[in-house]
């Protein structure tokens, strides 16, 4: 009599047959196989149940809140209905157990101060880090200079950037897409005098990793930088004030749209025309995505309040004379 098969080579079987399809699914294949390990261990045989899943979005993610635990399930439905289609009597949790899934909550939007306070905290970090004090406030700084994700920057090349290094083409975008993103001059400074610590850490050809670990001169990857976010942030005791318990290194993504919508706001700008060349250069793919800032940040939110007080107040002015 065979073994019956475990749950974690239906995962793998499940996510390999989606990646001949094109999906990249690397959050969502990363959790399918942590849960199909948590149930192989568990010692459960036989079809998926409701049971098994709800434990696993609960109890493997204990100390975070109910949002969290909806989202692990969102994650699983794909590979249940993979199931369901290949074995009877598979079972899923109905409903929304655990509430939405899904929501956008204010972010946190550093001041220039605490951004300096950051960056000053990444030169001072021991070297055991592999996002250490030569790397790191370089990543940082690039992140709140552009609005990058955390992972197009790890994911440039030597050849990303321009001779001159006035711009970075971002080629491993969401959803794969390519764009050109410019430089601002202090930007620009920062990454020739990271590309002159960089020639001593490993080979600077085309296709090398622009940011490595600083250990063993191996691409820096997010586990790594994320650690040392981690220790940071400890240290410099920035409050959050956001709809988040904790600062995130996505904040700083966020801090570039919201600083730069500000700016725009008090020069009385377009902002229809400026919404659209803002959305391209930090890689969204919905306009709404982009003008959702406008209601999410309350400094945003004054400002365009401000702006139609003001043309209301002329619009009545007209309208009496």
């Amino acid at each position: 009599m065979s073994a019956p098969v475990t749950m974690l080579a239906r995962a793998e079987a499940y996510l390999a047959e989606r990646r001949r399809l094109g999906f990249v699914l690397d959050r969502s294949g990363s959790l399918t196989l942590a849960f199909a390990r948590f149930v192989d261990a568990s010692g459960h045989e036989g079809p998926l149940t409701s049971a098994i899943v709800l434990r696993w979005a609960k109890e493997q993610a204990m100390h975070a809140d109910p949002f969290t635990w909806a989202q692990r399930l969102n994650v699983l439905r794909p590979f249940a209905r993979h199931l369901t289609d290949a074995e009877s009597g598979t079972a899923f949790p109905e409903g929304s157990p655990f509430g939405r899934s899904k929501r956008r909550v204010p972010p946190h939007i550093f001041t220039p101060a605490e951004v300096d306070r950051i960056i000053a905290a990444a030169r001072a970090l021991p070297p055991v880090f592999g996002a250490g004090p030569a790397t790191l406030p370089t990543v940082l700084g690039l992140l709140a200079a552009t609005g990058l994700r955390i992972s197009e920057a790890l994911s440039l090349q030597c050849g990303s950037l321009d001779e001159a290094a006035t711009r970075v083409t971002v080629k491993h975008s969401k959803f794969e897409r390519t764009r050109m993103v410019p430089l601002h001059p202090t930007a620009t400074a920062a990454l020739r005098d990271y590309l002159r610590t960089r020639a001593r850490l490993g080979p600077t050809d085309h296709s090398a990793p622009l940011f490595l670990d600083e250990r063993n001169g191996e691409a820096l990857g997010y586990r790594a930088v994320r650690r040392a976010w981690l220790r940071m942030t400890a240290d410099v005791g920035i409050v959050p004030r956001g709809g988040h318990r904790f600062i995130r290194i996505h904040d700083l993504r966020h801090t570039f749209i919201c600083r730069r919508l500000m700016l725009w706001q008090t020069e009385g700008a377009d902002i229809d025309n400026a919404m659209l060349a803002l959305s391209t250069y930090v890689g969204h793919v919905n306009l709404g995505d982009t003008y959702w800032y406008l209601q999410a940040v309350p400094e945003l939110m004054a400002l365009a309040g401000g702006r139609f007080e003001a043309l209301a107040l002329q619009f009545r002015e007209v309208c009496h004379d």
